[in-house]
C-alpha cells in the first residue's frame, strides 16, 4: 500500500541521527530568512545566520534542563566575545594580545571535558564572526548591531534546541544505542573472519582489522554512556531511561564476550581442517553480528526486536559438530577440543544475551548500575584539572599555545597584506589547526578542496539563479548540508559552508568579489595552520609511542587484577570492574588512533609504525584473552587449594606493570624472562582431575603468559630505536 510505504519511509528518515539535527538547523535558518525577507532587512541575514551556525556548533547532548543551562552559559560567552571584539577592534596591539590570550584560555577549557572544549571552540568561532561583521562595516568605532544579531541568532537556535530536547528527550539515546549495536555487529562479523577454515591464514592482518574496529565500538560505548548519564544524573532513571541503561549494560556484556579468545586460531585450523566445526563457529558469529545490526534498526525505528530461531539452530549444529568430534576420541585433539567447548559455551551465552535484548525490561537490575561522571564536580576539581594541564608536556597545552600563536600570526598577516575579507584567514586557521599533525594534514587537504568546490559551484549558481530570494534559499540549503556532513564528509561540508557565505554576502554586496579573496584566505589560513603544527611544539606520535604502549599494558594489568579478584570473591559487575574493563579497551582504541595519525606524519617520524602495529595486534590479542577470563567470571570460584592460580595472575599483572614502567621511563626491557617461561610451562601442564572451569582459567592464564615474550621483544626493539635516535 502506498500510504504504508510512505509511513515507513518517513519513519526511517526520522530514525536517521543527522535528520533531527539538520531539521533544527533548517527551521532556524529558514525562520531567520523569513523574518529578514518579510521586514526588508536583508543586511541582518548574515549575522543571524552566523549566530545560528555558532550556536549549533556549540550544541552538546544533555537533558532539556541541562541544555537550557548550557544555552545561558553559551549566550553569556558569546555576548562577552562579540562585544569585546567591538571594543578592542580599533586597537590592533590590544586586540591581538586579547585574541592570543582568549584563544589559549578557551582551548584549555578542554581539560574540563568535551562539552567545555566545544563551548570554547564555538566561542572562538563566534568572535571571528564578529570580526568579519566589524570589517564589513568598515571597522568604524562604536558599537554596531552585529553583536546583538549574532547573539540573537544563537539564542534562536538554542531555544529551538531546548524545546526539541524537551519534546524528544530520548531520541539521542536511541541513536547512540543503535550506533553501538551496529558497531558491535560489524565487530562480530570481523571476528567471524578469524574462523575461516584455511591453513596458513593471515591471522595477524585480520586481528589488526579487529583491533581497529574495536576502537569504533569503544567510542560508541563511551558516547552512549555519556548520553545516558546526562539523563540519569544522580537520581534513579525513569522507566524508559532504565530500559536503555539495561541495553547499554547488555552491550557491554556482549562486547566482553565478543572480544574474548580461548584458542590459537592457526592450531585450530590445522587440527580441524577436515571438520565443519570452524565453519559452524564462523556462521554463528556472523548470525550474531546480523542480529546486533537488526537490533540497532529496531531501536532506531522504535520497533520490537525478535531474535530469530536461525541463531539457536546454528548453535545446536555447532554443539552437534563438537559432540561428533568428541566421539572420535582423538587424543591429539583433547586440549583443542576443550578450547572449542569453552568457545561454544561463550557463544551460547552470547546467544542468550542477544535473546534477552528482545525484552530488556525483564533483565535483572545491575548490582551496581552507577556510571562514572568524568566532568568536574567542584571548583577545586576545575582548578586541579587545569593545573595539571598547564605544562609543556601536556598535549592540550601544546595545542592551545600553537593555536594562540597561529591566530596571532594570521592577524598579523591580514594587517600586513590587507586582503579583502581578511578575517577568513583566522577562521580557516581555527578550523584546520588540529591537536596533531596527521589530523591537521587531513583537514587542510579537505578544507582547500571543499573551498575550491564551493567557489566553483557558487560562481555557476550566481549565473544560473540571479534572483536574490532563490539564492537565499540556496544559502539555507547549504547550511543544512554543512551540518549534515561536517562529521563524516568534511570536504562536502566545507563546500556547503562556502556556498552559504557567498550567497549571504551577495544579498548585501558583490558575491563575485568574494570568490578570489575567499580562496586566497583559505590558502593562507591553511598554510599558517600547517606551519604551526609542524614547527610549534609538534606532537609527533612516534616520540610518545612508548608512553602509549606503556599505558596499554598498565591498563591491561589493572583489568587482570580486577578479573582475578572476582574469581576469588565472586562475580560482581561493580563500577571498579567496569571501569578497569573500559580503561583497557580505551587504551587499546587510543593506541589504534595514534598509529593511524602516525601514518600521516613525515617519513622520519613514522619509522616505528611497523613496531606499533605489531604491538597493537599483540596487545589486542592479550586483551582478548583477558576478556575471555572476564567473560567466565562466576562460573568458578577459586578455593584455598587454587591459591597458586591467584598468585600466577598476580605475577602476570606484575610483569605487565614492570614492562609498562620501563617503557614509560625509557629504560631497557629484558627480551627474555626465565620466571615467565617457567610459569608458562607450569600453567600449560593441566592435571586430568581439573574441572572444566579451573582448566579454562589456567589455560587463559597460560595464553596470557605466552604473550609476554613477544611483547618484551617488541618493546626492547622500540626502546633500542629511541636510544639510537637520541645518540
Amino acid at each position: 500500500m502506498p500510504s504504508a510505504s510512505i509511513s515507513h519511509s518517513l519513519r526511517r528518515l526520522w530514525a536517521l541521527d543527522k535528520f533531527s539535527y539538520s531539521l533544527r538547523v533548517f527551521i532556524a535558518l529558514g525562520g531567520s530568512l523569513l523574518l529578514c525577507w518579510s521586514q526588508g532587512w536583508m543586511q541582518a541575514l548574515t549575522p543571524l545566520f552566523l549566530g545560528v551556525i555558532a550556536s549549533a556548533l556549540a550544541e552538546t547532548d544533555d537533558s532539556w534542563q541541562g541544555r537550557l543551562t548550557a544555552l545561558l552559559v553559551t549566550l553569556g560567552c558569546f555576548s562577552t566575545a562579540a562585544y569585546t571584539v567591538e571594543l578592542l577592534f580599533p586597537y590592533p596591539w590590544l586586540f591581538v594580545s586579547a585574541l592570543a590570550l582568549s584563544s589559549f584560555a578557551l582551548t584549555m577549557l578542554g581539560a574540563l571535558g568535551e562539552r567545555f572544549a566545544t563551548l570554547g571552540w564555538a566561542t572562538l568561532i563566534l568572535s571571528i564572526y564578529s570580526m568579519i561583521g566589524v570589517e564589513q562595516r568598515g571597522g568604524s568605532s562604536g558599537f554596531g548591531l552585529e553583536p546583538l544579531l549574532l547573539v540573537a541568532g544563537a539564542a534562536w537556535y538554542g531555544l529551538l534546541s531546548v524545546i526539541w530536547n524537551a519534546l524528544f528527550a530520548h531520541q539521542p539515546v536511541q541513536h547512540s544505542l543503535a550506533r553501538l549495536f551496529r558497531e558491535l555487529g560489524h565487530y562480530l562479523k570481523l571476528k567471524a573472519a578469524l574462523f575461516e577454515p584455511l591453513r596458513q591464514l593471515d591471522v595477524e592482518e585480520r586481528r589488526l582489522a579487529l583491533a581497529k574496529q574495536n576502537g569504533q565500538v569503544v567510542a560508541a560505548l563511551n558516547a552512549t554512556k555519556e548520553i545516558i548519564l546526562h539523563r540519569v544524573g544522580n537520581g534513579r532513571p525513569g522507566s524508559k531511561v532504565g530500559r536503555y541503561l539495561k541495553l547499554y549494560f547488555l552491550a557491554q556484556d556482549i562486547h566482553e564476550r565478543a572480544s574474548s579468545s580461548h584458542y590459537p586460531y592457526n592450531e585450530l585450523a590445522e587440527a580441524f581442517f577436515h571438520s565443519d566445526v570452524l565453519f559452524r563457529c564462523q556462521r554463528l558469529l556472523r548470525l550474531h553480528g546480523e542480529a546486533c545490526q537488526r537490533l540497532a534498526e529496531a531501536i532506531e525505528l522504535r520497533q520490537s526486536f525478535e531474535y530469530r530461531e536461525l541463531c539457536s539452530q546454528a548453535l545446536d549444529d555447532l554443539l552437534a559438530s563438537l559432540e561428533h568430534l568428541r566421539l572420535q576420541s582423538n587424543p591429539a585433539w583433547r586440549h583443542l577440543l576443550r578450547s572449542l567447548h569453552a568457545l561454544a559455551g561463550n557463544l551460547s551465552t552470547l546467544d542468550q544475551l542477544l535473546g534477552d535484548a528482545s525484552n530488556p525490561d525483564a533483565l535483572d537490575e545491575e548490582q551496581d548500575s552507577s556510571l562514572l561522571d568524568r566532568e568536574p564536580q567542584s571548583l577545586k576539581d576545575v582548578w586541579e584539572r587545569l593545573r595539571l594541564q598547564l605544562t609543556p608536556t601536556s598535549l592540550l597545552f601544546r595545542h592551545a599555545l600553537r593555536l594562540a600563536i597561529a591566530l596571532a600570526a594570521g592577524y598579523g598577516m591580514l594587517h600586513w597584506i590587507h586582503p579583502a575579507q581578511g578575517y577568513w584567514i583566522l577562521l580557516t586557521t581555527l578550523f584546520v589547526c588540529q591537536p596533531n599533525y596527521g589530523a591537521t594534514r587531513r583537514k587542510l587537504v579537505q578544507r582547500i578542496g571543499g573551498t575550491v568546490l564551493g567557489l566553483v559551484l557558487g560562481w555557476a549558481l550566481f549565473d544560473l539563479f540571479p534572483n536574490p530570494l532563490i539564492q537565499a534559499f540556496f544559502a539555507v540549503a547549504a547550511g543544512v548540508a554543512f551540518f549534515a556532513t561536517r562529521s563524516s564528509r568534511y570536504t562536502l561540508a566545507t563546500a556547503a559552508i562556502t556556498l552559504l557565505v557567498l550567497f549571504c554576502f551577495n544579498q548585501v554586496g558583490d558575491g563575485y568579489g568574494l570568490i578570489i579573496p575567499r580562496l586566497v584566505d583559505t590558502l593562507l589560513g591553511s598554510l599558517i595552520a600547517g606551519l604551526a603544527v609542524f614547527l610549534i611544539l609538534p606532537d609527533w606520535q612516534g616520540r610518545r609511542l612508548n608512553r602509549m604502549l606503556a599505558n596499554t599494558l598498565s591498563c591491561n594489568s589493572t583489568y587482570l587484577r580486577q578479573i582475578i579478584q572476582q574469581y576469588a570473591n565472586g562475580k560482581r559487575n561493580d563500577l571498579a570492574y567496569r571501569l578497569a574493563r573500559r580503561n583497557a579497551h580505551n587504551a587499546d582504541a587510543a593506541l589504534s588512533t595514534t598509529l593511524g595519525n602516525m601514518l600521516m606524519e613525515p617519513g622520519h617520524f613514522r619509522k616505528e609504525a611497523d613496531i606499533g602495529f605489531r604491538f597493537l595486534v599483540l596487545s589486542h590479542t592479550l586483551l582478548s584473552y583477558l576478556s575471555g577470563l572476564g567473560a567466565h567470571r562466576g562460573e568458578a570460584r577459586l578455593g584455598e587449594d587454587q591459591q597458586h592460580l591467584i598468585d600466577s595472575a598476580a605475577s602476570l599483572a606484575a610483569s605487565l606493570d614492570d614492562i609498562a614502567q620501563n617503557l614509560a621511563q625509557g629504560q631497557s626491557v629484558a627480551i627474555h624472562s626465565d620466571a615467565e617461561e617457567q610459569l608458562a610451562v607450569e600453567l600449560e601442564q593441566l592435571a586430568d582431575e581439573l574441572d572444566d572451569q579451573q582448566r579454562l582459567l589456567q589455560t587463559q592464564l597460560a595464553l596470557i603468559c605466552r604473550q609476554l615474550g613477544p611483547l618484551r621483544t617488541l618493546c626492547a626493539h622500540l626502546l633500542k630505536g629511541h636510544q639510537t635516535a637520541a645518540h
